[in-house]
């Protein structure tokens, strides 16, 4: 039996290899995520499988067989997209748990404001720009090239490494990796998704999106009462929706990293022409949800401020359909090997405190966690979101947190694994 000085000693050996082949193969690493990014996932419109197709071409190259999962078309039309192709990879290696690593390649589209080609992967002052740089397809190379410097170290190994490179978190991951797991196509035993390289994320908020749409009856200008203002009535519940916020403010979580609900009107439509009474009016409004809340009590909430916001509106009726419910991520109590081992390589590698967080973000994780699976998320990313323009112009990573996530997932992989 090892001492303890051995064992550390053996440690620091292994970390050390890992590190290295990780430095040597880092350029590859590089291009890899290069050639990710220059294949757009705009989702919407959500023609995902061609950058899937192209994500297996790429692990093929370094030995890896991706496994083909597409979703049926009428279930991808249902969910307002095109196409989705799921990818799976397995390395096995003996009796043991798996560990697996999923990241998300869709992504908003670009919008405007762009300096550089937000497909063109271009690297700048040690950065790589592009849509989706930084969310999520900088996992992908993260996990690849992690599983590929474990694997180089050839020693004994337990268990297993699943990657899932998934399509659907845009819209909410029951056709990402909802779909896998509902169909028992996978079950790791412990999950590290896509994330941040400064903190090891255990809770994050839930997210309940919904369309309320107000119907008026539309009028000629010149003639005011022949139409029903269904602007005016949506205004009045604007102004409930917003007043919610004065009221989230006084709520908070005990989770450290999240602070208290909120919510957001992203999307307002409505009328039809300049001198026309508007009829109806469509909005889109997104709550987040901190770990603490009931999503029910939450959406029966909603539903009663609305309602009663247009009560005394006379020929103004509603409809509020809910387009999306995704649930706080509630850390489980087996993560703890997975917290250790990150948290404890994190602080090595970037040579600061790193330590486990929430984040006010919803991801595909807490699908893993329903589940009764543990999950984190861990992986390259800025201290905040802000920092590397993700979902707006000039998206981007820092190319040293790349380098450095890839030896701590690594580092990580060996010790779970060992």
């Amino acid at each position: 039996m090892m001492t303890t000085d051995q064992n550390a000693a053996r440690n620091a050996t292994q970390n050390a290899a890992l590190d290295a082949w990780i430095d040597s193969h880092f350029d590859e690493e590089v291009r890899f995520l290069q050639e990710l990014v220059r294949v757009p996932t705009d989702t919407p419109p959500g023609n995902n499988t061609p950058h899937a197709e192209r994500t297996a071409e790429l692990l093929k190259a370094v030995g890896f067989d991706a496994e083909r999962h597409a979703i049926p078309e009428a279930a991808v039309k249902a969910a307002g997209l095109e196409t989705i192709t799921n990818l799976v990879v397995r390395r096995k290696y003996g009796a043991g748990r798996t560990v697996g690593m999923n990241a998300h390649g869709d992504v908003v589209p670009p919008g405007e404001g762009w300096s550089h080609d937000p497909y063109g992967g271009e690297v700048v002052d040690g950065k790589l720009y592009g849509r989706a740089a930084a969310v999520s397809k900088c996992d992908f190379a993260t996990f690849t090239f992690a599983t590929r410097a474990l694997e180089s170290l050839k020693a004994p190994l337990k268990g297993g490494v699943e990657l899932y490179f998934t399509y659907d978190e845009e819209f909410g991951g029951e056709l990402g990796p909802g779909w896998l797991l509902s169909k028992g196509l996978i079950k790791p035993d412990l999950l590290i998704a896509a994330g941040f390289s400064y903190q090891v994320v255990t809770g994050h908020n839930g997210c309940l999106q919904m369309e309320v749409t107000v119907h008026g009856k539309m009028g000629h200008a010149a003639v005011p009462d022949t139409g029903v203002d269904a602007l005016q009535a949506a205004t009045k519940i604007l102004n409930a929706l917003y007043h919610q916020n004065t009221l989230y403010k006084q709520v908070k979580s005990e989770v450290k990293g999240i602070t208290h609900p909120y919510l957001n009107v992203g999307l307002i439509e409505g009328g039809t022409n300049t001198n026309v009474i508007p009829g109806k009016v469509v909005l889109k409004l997104d709550r987040r949800m901190i770990p603490e809340e009931i999503p029910a009590e939450v959406e029966a909430t909603l539903r009663g401020v609305i309602a009663q916001a247009v009560a005394d509106s006379a020929g103004i009726t509603v409809d509020v359909k809910r387009m999306l419910l995704a649930n706080a991520l509630k850390p489980l109590a087996g993560n703890q090997p997975l917290v250790k081992a990150l948290c404890e390589h994190a602080t090595a590698v970037f040579g600061e405190r790193i330590e486990a967080s929430g984040t006010p973000l919803y991801t595909d994780a807490r699908l893993f966690c329903e589940r009764g699976i543990p999950a984190v998320l861990y992986g390259c990313g800025p201290r905040t979101v802000q920092e590397s323009n993700a979902k707006r112009a000039d998206e981007h990573i820092d190319l040293e947190d790349l380098r450095r996530a890839t030896k701590v997932v690594a580092r990580a992989l060996a010790d779970l694994l060992a």
